[in-house]
């Protein structure tokens, strides 16, 4: 990227993303969802209007979400010598994924609408455990990256190309603690849908979930 890049550049690099894009509209459904939380009792008019847009981004997320489950499925069949964790990480995900088109089109009122219920709770069934995988993978890799940052610094070599291999160390464990935290919120509103209970269901768990998801999203897809 050229350094007189600006952010207007960057931002459009970001929104001609799949995942870009995606992050865009969920962190619009959230702040509506807060919204609507906050103005229900006393502004009914711009709860309803902040709801419509909130389902309604809900929706679009679903539509560029099309086709994803088969990048679980070439992960799968692609990688050899995949771990055990990987596996089910990736299974999970392509499950998820694969059924959210089902929803997507119960919601829309293509399929029965009664069917929604069921499919959400397939599709968050697989996103939640394939969240657990993605962010036992991410913690090992952190570990594994202490343990060769550690054995770096102990060495006595070029301390040029070791500190180029920490920098770079430094950034993967950044992108993998932002990873988690997506993982973690995403998997607090996948629990809403799969067991329902006052916590993970409160407007404003879900709003904040949400928007912790976007932003690490954010972050970890905005162009250097």
């Amino acid at each position: 990227m050229s350094p007189h890049d600006d952010t207007v550049d960057k931002l459009v690099i970001f929104l001609a993303k799949r995942d870009g894009i995606d992050k865009f509209v969920k962190t619009i459904q959230y702040v509506s969802k807060l919204v609507h939380y906050r103005a229900e009792p006393v502004h009914p008019d711009l709860a309803r209007r902040a709801k419509l847009w909130e389902v309604a981004s809900g929706l679009s997320r679903k539509a560029f979400r099309s086709g994803r489950f088969l990048s679980g499925f070439n992960a799968l069949r692609r990688a050899p010598g995949t771990t055990p964790l990987s596996v089910f990480a990736n299974a999970g995900e392509m499950v998820y994924f694969f059924f959210d088109h089902f929803l997507w089109l119960a919601r829309a009122g293509v399929l029965d609408p009664s069917l929604a219920t069921r499919f959400s709770f397939v599709s968050a069934f697989g996103e939640s455990f394939g969240y657990v995988f993605f962010i036992l993978l991410d913690l090992i890799a952190i570990r594994k990256g202490l343990f060769e940052q550690t054995r770096l610094i102990s060495q006595k070599t070029d301390r040029g190309e070791a500190e180029k291999k920490e920098k770079a160390i430094r950034i993967d464990r950044v992108m993998r603690l932002m990873g988690i935290a997506a993982n973690l919120a995403d998997l607090i509103i996948a629990i809403a849908d799969i067991e329902p209970n006052p916590f993970c269901n409160h407007a404003v768990t879900l709003g904040i979930s949400g928007l912790v998801s976007a932003w690490a999203g954010w972050y970890r897809n905005w162009p250097a």
